[in-house]
């Protein structure tokens, strides 16, 4: 394989296993700070055993995040010195507004979250808690704006090939942005709360009867009914966004060849590039158009009206995954939601169901990052930079060896995590608890015996 092949896919293998952990730190940060103002106001230990359980889960994640991060930003000069040398006067700022304003904040207050609870004023632990769940939304603001940015590239003029920036409150709030945004944070927050409810139910499961697993898969499982159809709402609003700006795009997730009046929506097929069709297609007839132009009889343009286009078969069948997942985390959300309304618990198939979604926002989220990723070739800044007058000259051997490395490593640390993740829960489920007492909640009666004491 060549030096462009072999980059592209240790840069996507990198950005798979670096999105995974932002994900949830961006909306399990604001669900710690949920926990400890419900502690603040009601004084109830089991919100502060909810805290201490997931606020340890935020820290090995934030760690994975972090060094994932490194890794793939000396990428930039590796394996693709042309971007920085094209772009770099408005993606350096951006980044370095990332480290100042978010990653900086996170970093130092993150330690009076995990220690400084018997050592601080409450107000003060408190504090820390938001303003490192608002430094992770801050992340995730200036690293989506660089990459919405890239999709949809305005508030700048070309000099001897080189980008500088004209205007950067456009810069900044590009076309894409508050859909690409708002539509990353929902994924977060949906990613968050189907892993609580999985690993909440894992614990029910195995047996745990105390308060704090029951309370926080509640939690998980009402916010989802909530968020999961608001989401969908917000993706049509982003993929019309993207049919204005990226319209090529469209029509590799749509699967769609030839430019049509009341178009297709294809449920399933597998594209051919090279005969230009869909073989064993499924579909519903002018729905797509419906969707996109919201007029039965709408026009959209097929793959074949544009000179560049991205690869049809990947696009398309990453945005039907992202789908499927999505109008799966739908309907299990509202199904336990509802069990729990109204008998009180979930019946054994509904806690194996949570506990097998637990990852589903991974899934969903990395099909959804492929969709924009991949859709945006062959560009790497659209209609600014091409991706192969971007990757570097080094030898294609030396990054199959990195590539190799990367792989290797990133698979250890993955299975390390999830292992680590449901060690956590079964150490959780053997720890006895004092006889507590919540509104809605069954009685216990259990106490704390050798080292859980004096913890």
């Amino acid at each position: 394989m060549d030096v462009l092949l072999l980059s592209r896919i240790q840069f996507a293998a990198n950005i798979s296993f670096h999105i995974l952990f932002p994900t949830i730190t961006i909306a399990l940060g604001w669900l710690l700070f949920y926990f400890k103002v419900r502690y603040d106001f009601s004084k109830h230990p089991v919100w502060m055993r909810a805290y201490r359980f997931w606020v340890k889960v935020f820290a090995l994640t934030f760690a994975l995040g972090v060094v994932s991060g490194i890794t793939m930003s000396f990428q930039f000069g590796t394996n693709w010195p042309g971007f920085m040398e094209t772009i770099g006067n408005i993606a350096g700022p951006l980044l370095a507004y990332e480290i100042l304003t978010a990653f900086f904040l996170e970093a130092t207050l993150l330690g009076i979250m995990l220690f400084g609870f018997h050592k601080v004023p409450g107000w003060l632990h408190t504090s820390a808690t938001f303003l490192v769940a608002f430094g992770t939304t801050m992340s995730a603001f200036w690293i989506l704006v660089l990459n919405s940015w890239m999709q949809t590239p305005v508030g700048f003029e070309m000099r001897e090939g080189v980008a500088h920036a004209t205007d950067w409150f456009a810069i900044i709030f590009n076309p894409s942005f508050p859909y690409r945004f708002s539509h990353t944070l929902m994924s977060s927050a949906l990613t968050v709360c189907f892993l609580v409810a999985g690993i909440s139910s894992y614990r029910i499961w195995r047996g745990d009867d105390k308060k704090a697993p029951i309370l926080t898969m509640k939690t998980a499982l009402f916010s989802a009914a909530l968020l999961a159809p608001l989401q969908a709402f917000v993706g049509d609003l982003h993929g019309l966004n993207t049919l204005e700006h990226q319209p090529a795009k469209v029509a590799a997730m749509e699967g769609a060849w030839e430019t049509n009046n009341g178009a297709p929506l294809i449920l399933f097929g597998i594209p051919d590039e090279e005969a230009r069709t869909n073989h064993y297609a499924i579909e519903i007839p002018k729905l797509a158009s419906l969707i996109l132009t919201h007029d039965l009889n709408g026009e959209l343009k097929g793959v074949n009206d544009f000179e560049s286009h991205p690869p049809v078969a990947p696009v398309f069948f990453s945005f039907r995954v992202m789908v499927g997942v999505g109008l799966l985390m739908i309907a299990i959300a509202w199904w336990c939601s509802l069990t729990l309304k109204r008998k009180g618990r979930l019946s054994n198939l509904q806690l194996k169901a949570l506990m097998a979604m637990t990852f589903s926002g991974w899934v969903a989220t990395l099909a959804g990052w492929y969709v924009t990723e991949i859709g945006r070739q062959p560009y790497l800044v659209h209609g600014v930079l091409k991706t192969a007058d971007a990757v570097t000259t080094i030898a294609s051997e030396n990054v199959a060896i990195t590539l190799a490395a990367y792989l290797t490593i990133y698979a250890v640390l993955l299975v390390a995590y999830i292992k680590t993740l449901f060690g956590l829960a079964k150490k959780a489920v053997d720890v006895e608890e004092y006889d507590l007492t919540l509104p809605g909640l069954p009685e216990r009666k259990a106490t704390y015996t050798g080292k859980e004491a004096k913890a």
